[in-house]
């Protein structure tokens, strides 16, 4: 029973088919998942060829969870804005959701720090769950590589510019 059960709610289907109670009583989703699942944060894109965006696409094969997290970054280092789109579960969305409000506001360095433990914490994700927080952290991750790649990109082409 807790198997099938188990199965169950983690089909993106039933999801669309269970009211917030439902999902929180019939799946064990804590308050917070279901409130990012129902009322995500930051969904969209932004200009992936803007050089001051950084863009991290991941995904889990195991179980389909696919995210795509961008941040903005302000001329001072600091990130002003944070977009995402995640397909898979409720506990996948909720990460993306509260990833996206976390590294808005800080530094890259600031935002490196932000943990997979720290996220799965404030969403109180149950075990099974656990590797939708650190695809959470593994886009932050990519999406400021992104970002620093085209930093270092720009700074070689006005050397070379500089050069001639």
């Amino acid at each position: 029973m807790a198997a099938s059960l188990a199965k169950k709610c983690a089909s993106p289907a039933i999801l669309k088919s269970l009211s917030a109670p439902q999902l929180r009583m019939q799946c064990g989703y804590h308050k917070k998942v279901v409130d990012h699942y129902e009322n995500p944060r930051n969904v969209g894109s932004l200009d992936k060829n803007a050089k001051n965006v950084g863009t991290g696409l991941v995904g889990a094969p195991a179980c389909g969870d696919v995210m795509k997290l961008q941040i903005e970054v302000d001329e001072a280092g600091k990130i002003v804005d944070a977009k995402f789109k995640t397909f898979g579960c409720g506990s996948a969305i909720a990460s993306s959701s509260l990833a996206t409000e976390w590294v808005k506001g800080k530094s890259i360095d600031e935002a490196l720090k932000i943990k997979n433990t720290e996220i799965a914490k404030e969403l109180s994700l149950p075990p099974v769950k656990l590797h939708c927080s650190m695809l959470a952290e593994d886009a932050i991750k990519a999406a400021l590589a992104d970002y620093r790649l085209k930093q270092e990109v720009e700074q070689g082409e006005k050397t070379v510019m500089a050069r001639n």
